[in-house]
């Protein structure tokens, strides 16, 4: 019976510090929205490690 509440109790405390990340990453990106996976793509190249290869007519990966 002890394993029993030990899990749930273990499940329950994931569950909390999953939710407790979430909100962190969520004030996080609100501050710095600059930083996150939406910030603007200026056109260019930028997504990849050959910035200098690419031009304004093709994508990164193509």
């Amino acid at each position: 019976m002890s394993d029993y509440l030990i899990v749930v109790g273990l499940i329950f405390a994931v569950m909390i510090g999953g939710i407790a990340v979430d909100r962190l990453y969520a004030r996080f990106a609100r501050r710095n929205p600059e930083l996150g996976p939406f910030r603007k793509n200026d056109g260019g190249c930028g997504c990849c490690a050959a910035k200098e290869a690419c031009d304004d007519r093709t994508s990164c990966g193509a």
